[in-house]
């Protein structure tokens, strides 16, 4: 066996060793066991999106909904001492921070759907989120269907495109990174609709007028904590969290603190699911 022969198969021998264990350590890393160990969970989290997570300009910390949901579930699974820690996510970098492992979790108005269980796991619901219809007050658009022959205002990587294809064939579509955009294109006149999820509507309504829902909700897409698959001790560990969040009432009482004054939002139908 020649020189070149022989180096070639110590390559080789040593690339295999290191895929068998970087699969090793993938297959026996605990998400659950690791979070519990340092008493902190990273969580992936919305920083745009009004009452669900968004920047507080006065502390430049990041407050909503899921915020506190997240403080309240790392808590009850790891007592009172633990740390919830916040990592900025998108609608396009979720789902790959969390492959990567930048965050244990992902708390960021995230729609459970059936292409995305391809790629992680979900929790039980803990919203009972909707498309809807964000128009000006002088729009007559009334529901979905009207957005046929419009141009209609979507985040990408989200639900919404899809949702309006379904419904409204003929609407011409307009892409943007994130909310912030999406609206500011609406208030700009560059769209005749923004379609995106009703509570996510909802916050962006409390901070603005001259704008109205329409059509109410056409969807039925609630959302889901994701967690990497096969860390199923982890998602076990959630679902309990959050079942002894709503018996003790803590869900509620967030529930009304972040949605109790939206004009419009009945949240009961918030508390009931």
């Amino acid at each position: 066996m020649n020189n070149k022969k022989k180096a070639l198969i110590f390559f080789l021998l040593i690339l295999l060793t290191f895929t068998l264990s970087a699969c090793g350590q993938n297959k026996n890393y605990n998400v659950y066991q690791e979070t519990k160990k340092a008493k902190t969970i990273n969580w992936g989290v919305k920083a745009d999106t009004p009452l669900f997570g968004s920047i507080d300009i006065k502390t430049g910390q990041i407050r909503g909904f899921e915020i506190d949901l997240a403080t309240a579930l790392t808590h009850k699974m790891y007592g009172k001492s633990a740390k919830a820690n916040f990592v900025t996510t998108t609608a396009n970098t979720k789902i790959q921070l969390l492959k990567n492992r930048n965050v244990d979790a992902v708390i960021a108005a995230m729609t459970i759907t059936p292409e995305r269980k391809k790629q992680v796991d979900f929790s039980k619901p803990y919203f009972p989120a909707g498309q809807s219809i964000m128009v000006a007050k002088n729009s007559k658009i009334k529901n979905v269907y009207a957005l046929n022959n419009k141009r209609v205002l979507v985040v990408k990587g989200t639900t919404s495109i899809d949702a309006v294809h379904k419904y409204a064939p003929k609407a011409d579509v307009l892409q943007f990174d994130d909310y912030g955009q999406a609206f500011a294109a609406l208030k700009a006149g560059q769209g005749d609709a923004f379609v995106t999820d009703n509570g996510i509507l909802a916050g962006i309504l409390h901070d603005n007028s001259g704008f109205k829902l329409v059509g109410g909700t056409f969807t039925n897409q609630p959302y889901g904590i994701a967690v990497n698959k096969g860390q199923k001790q982890m998602m076990n560990k959630i679902n309990a969290a959050l079942t002894e969040l709503r018996k003790d009432g803590t869900y509620n009482r967030l529930v009304k603190k972040w949605f109790g004054n939206i004009p419009g939002f009945d949240i009961k139908d918030i508390e009931k699911q």
